[in-house]
């Protein structure tokens, strides 16, 4: 089992930032936050024998692997693409409608947008498409060795479940849980239990690819980027 302890670096060890959860029984969290409890994260790597490819065994910020799609101690946190671990990634995290210039905003509130009739809605203005590009991208929140999948990642593994849909997603190596999501125009929580989405790294016009799936579907859509939703890390 692989852990992440705050100011520490070791064979296994890196600090970074993430969200303390609630629930008294946590047994592994994240490391370092502004805006969060100080905490550690700990994951285990899971191998899909069909696509070859390894991953945590558990989403960013979730408190252990999940034991059923609803388990929501493995919902874990929800991230505005291309955004660091600031703290904005807590599900309880504060808004402001103040966009950033920068890829570091300096703060850990969510960034609410509604740019009708222009919907860009990204966190970011400019925007940047370089950001979350690999183990060594800008704002990768990923420990080291990890990064975001990519869109054709998330497709392969698609294509390795039972079925498309929140039940293939579960039944998978991967154990997706229905975390549900975070609205862009105003960080309110929605689907929780169930819907899934995921962010790949993978930027798509003005949007950034995302997988989604439900009871009776799954596939990869875009959304725009200040929309919250749960990270997965893939291992480089």
């Amino acid at each position: 089992m692989k852990k992440i302890l705050l100011g520490t670096l070791a064979l296994v060890m890196i600090a970074i930032s993430g969200c303390k959860k609630k629930d008294n029984n946590d047994e592994s969290t994240i490391g370092e936050t502004k805006t969060c409890n100080e905490i550690d994260f700990t994951w285990n790597d899971v191998t899909n024998p069909t696509t070859g490819k390894t991953w945590m065994d558990r989403n960013l910020g979730a408190s252990r692997l999940a034991t059923s799609s609803t388990d929501s101690l493995a919902y874990g946190d929800l991230y505005q693409w291309g955004r660091g671990s600031d703290g904005h990634q807590c599900r309880e995290s504060t808004t402001t409608s103040t966009k950033s210039s920068t890829d570091t905003p300096g703060h850990g509130n969510y960034i609410i947008t509604n740019d009708a009739p222009d919907p860009t809605d990204d966190w970011r203005e400019p925007q940047n498409d370089n950001l979350w590009q690999g183990v060594d991208g800008i704002n990768n929140p990923c420990p080291n060795g990890y990064r975001l999948p990519t869109k054709t990642e998330w497709e392969e593994e698609i294509e390795s479940w039972t079925s498309e849909n929140s039940d293939g997603a579960y039944g998978s190596v991967l154990k997706l849980p229905i975390a549900g999501w975070r609205i862009h125009s105003n960080g309110w929580l929605y689907n929780v239990g169930t819907l899934g989405y995921y962010w790949s790294s993978t930027a798509s016009g003005t949007n950034a690819s995302r997988l989604y799936f439900n009871s009776s579907s799954a596939g990869m859509f875009t959304s725009t980027r200040a929309y919250g939703f749960s990270v997965r890390c893939i291992k480089d």
